[in-house]
């Protein structure tokens, strides 16, 4: 498995219904995209009154089940339509170390997503073990999907989670909250 995120960082002034309408048009073009567990469409909004980012985001992330499927959409028309429409962004990839996932991601509203450093000489090991018991704690509490992925080139982990409602505590310093407009997946 392989996790992939972009993210497109927006004007002030952006109208985000552009974004909100971009992913009603094509948001079920992924749902069954080969190689594709699946696609959160997410985006974040300045003005969001109830959950204010301070930046307005475009950010899908991916988690593929393999090499192929990802090439295929980064060689593929929707990618090259991305990158016209906005500029080719960076794409950031992890290695999935747990991936928890309930079978129907659709009825997900908010996710959230925290990025931190692994200390140097860290016991990979035991940050694996905590992670696994984070993502099963995370289940637990509602998360529709647990995703938690290092990205061994900066030793930073990644830790993604859908959630059908956003709830006080889901977010905060660190941690990057997104509406989600869809989710693709295999149906």
């Amino acid at each position: 498995m392989i996790a992939m995120q972009y993210t497109i960082t927006l004007p002030v002034d952006y109208d985000m219904g552009i974004i909100r309408r971009r992913i009603a048009d094509k948001g079920h073009l992924l749902d069954d995209f080969p190689g594709l567990a699946f696609k959160a469409w997410l985006y974040a909004a300045r003005d969001d009154g109830e959950w204010p980012s301070r930046d307005n985001l475009y950010a899908p992330f991916y988690l593929w089940r393999d090499s192929a499927g990802m090439n295929a959409f980064l060689g593929g028309a929707g990618f090259a339509a991305l990158s016209q429409d906005f500029g080719r962004p960076a794409v950031r990839s992890w290695i999935p170390w747990q991936a928890e996932l309930t079978h129907d991601l659709r009825g997900a509203s908010y996710a959230t997503r925290e990025v931190v450093a692994l200390p140097d000489h860290a016991d990979l090991a035991d940050w694996q073990r905590r992670e696994a018991e984070s993502a099963h704690a995370a289940m637990a509490d509602g998360a529709l999907a647990a995703v938690t992925a290092c990205d061994p080139a900066n030793w930073t982990l990644g830790r993604f989670r859908l959630w059908p409602e956003m709830r006080s505590g889901l977010a905060g310093a660190g941690c990057q909250a997104y509406r989600v407009g869809h989710v693709s997946q295999p149906r």
